[in-house]
């Protein structure tokens, strides 16, 4: 199974929390949406560590699609970092892992509605 990981920006950390009580409520399957305080590589690895077992996905190659975003988005993490550092303590860096299949039908539900 192919996946796919990026970086979507900064949230408040009550707002991420409200936003994942409304995934859950909606039984999303494919698409996991996460938090970390910190915008390293060892954080944001440990922040996918639990989604492959909601998912059942393959953990060694989620791991290995976060290293590879990390290595080929350089300008991307510089200018994410300093963005949850202007944002202070309260917020949390949210970045989206998903399947191409699930990734795929998201879209394609948020276009219809």
């Amino acid at each position: 199974m192919a996946y796919i990981f990026e970086i979507l920006g900064v949230s408040p950390v009550l707002h991420f929390f409200d936003y994942q009580q409304d995934v859950i409520d909606q039984s999303q399957t494919g698409v996991e949406y996460l938090g970390s305080y910190k915008c390293t590589l060892d954080a944001l690895i440990e922040s996918v560590e639990t989604a492959p077992l909601k998912q059942r996905w393959e953990l060694d190659r989620v791991v290995d699609t976060v290293i590879n975003f990390w290595v080929n988005n350089l300008d991307s993490i510089r200018h994410w970092k300093q963005r949850l550092e202007d944002a202070g303590d309260q917020n949390l860096l949210i970045s989206r892992l998903a399947d191409y299949t699930s990734l795929k039908t998201e879209f394609e539900r948020l276009f219809e509605q």
